[in-house]
């Protein structure tokens, strides 16, 4: 008869980078989140760094305003920084700019 592995000699498997893993009581019932790091969203090469932080922003629903604040920039800023982005995406509008890099976020 074969012998069973001793299991308190056995390690876990590393976990992959960045995994986290939490407990959470839903209604009673306690549960294991387990959650890891996304990458970091694919946007246009053309974009800069500003551009590219505003875009993310974008796409989260952020108003000018909520962007300026978190940025710690003028919401005049923020809008110049819209229209470039719309500007180098080809769309006429903000939600075409968010639709647009949702599609490219897709692909």
């Amino acid at each position: 008869m074969a012998r069973l592995p001793d299991f308190k000699s056995l390690r876990p498997a590393p976990a992959p980078f960045g995994l986290r893993a939490s407990r959470v009581r839903i209604d009673g019932e306690e549960l294991a989140v387990f959650s890891f790091p996304l990458p970091p969203p694919a946007l246009p090469q053309s974009l800069t760094p500003a551009e590219r932080d505003v875009a993310i922003a974008v796409l989260d629903g952020q108003s000018n305003a909520q962007i300026a604040a978190a940025r710690g920039t003028a919401a005049r800023t923020v809008a110049n920084q819209v229209a470039s982005l719309m500007e180098k995406l080809g769309v006429r509008s903000r939600s075409e700019a968010a639709a647009m890099l949702a599609r490219i976020q897709r692909s």
